[in-house]
């Protein structure tokens, strides 16, 4: 069940985000699972920080000061947490984008006979640059793998062809063969990008949640410490 919503914190950090990106469905979920485990996270961990700083603005012993500087120990404990995890589910991302895109640009093999390739990338070469274009798009489309290993699985100059080109078709030909590879892909893009946004965001909702930016934290640690070193006179 997802996590019930808080209006306190930005829903930019719930983990339902996740599921509106593109690609997304019941079998790419287990590919980004752990970013959505770790945007709840984050949610249900600001929720609490601000429960605490609830509580904490109820409590007469303490100035406003005391309470910013009690709540921002554990709001940095928990904003080190998060931030770590982020960093090493975008490492993690980054492999596996790095995987699929492998996938997704093998150079292809030539499946026709030599004689038969031969005569399918001259006839490709003939043709002028639009038609060449528009017949090897509809060969993709129709997953014509003679045609197209004849013309991707040989140098490109040979079919007409600049090599930025076949590449691009060849990446074309392989996201038609493999599109699960290809929406995989995709939605781990997506929810990598999310993540990387997130980071400064739970940085900004943190403070939030304290009452404080970091810098006024800091001064108000500061300040507190020089007054307990001057209270420690004669020992």
């Amino acid at each position: 069940m997802p996590t019930p919503i808080d209006s306190r914190v930005t829903p930019t950090l719930h983990a339902e985000t996740l599921k509106a990106l593109d690609g997304f469905d019941d079998s790419t979920m287990p590919y980004i699972a752990p970013a959505i485990e770790a945007l709840d996270d984050a949610y249900i961990t600001l929720g609490k920080l601000h429960d605490g700083r609830d509580h904490a603005s109820r409590n007469k012993a303490w100035t406003e000061g005391q309470q910013v500087l009690n709540v921002s120990e554990a709001a940095s404990r928990h904003q080190q947490r998060l931030l770590k995890k982020f960093d090493g589910l975008v490492s993690t991302m980054d492999k596996q984008i790095a995987k699929f895109e492998e996938e997704l640009s093998q150079p292809l093999e030539s499946r026709a006979a030599v004689t038969i390739a031969g005569e399918v990338r001259k006839f490709v070469k003939s043709l002028s640059v639009e038609e060449r274009h528009k017949f090897l798009q509809q060969a993709i489309d129709d997953g014509d793998a003679i045609t197209c290993s004849s013309v991707l699985g040989a140098p490109s100059y040979l079919s007409g062809l600049d090599a930025g080109m076949a590449k691009s078709y060849t990446r074309l030909w392989h996201e038609k063969m493999n599109p699960q590879a290809s929406q995989r892909l995709k939605v781990i893009r997506g929810a990598k990008n999310h993540i990387e946004k997130s980071g400064a965001l739970v940085v900004e909702q943190i403070e939030k949640a304290m009452g404080a930016k970091w810098a006024t934290v800091n001064e108000l640690r500061q300040g507190n410490d020089k007054a307990l070193a001057a209270l420690k006179f004669g020992e």
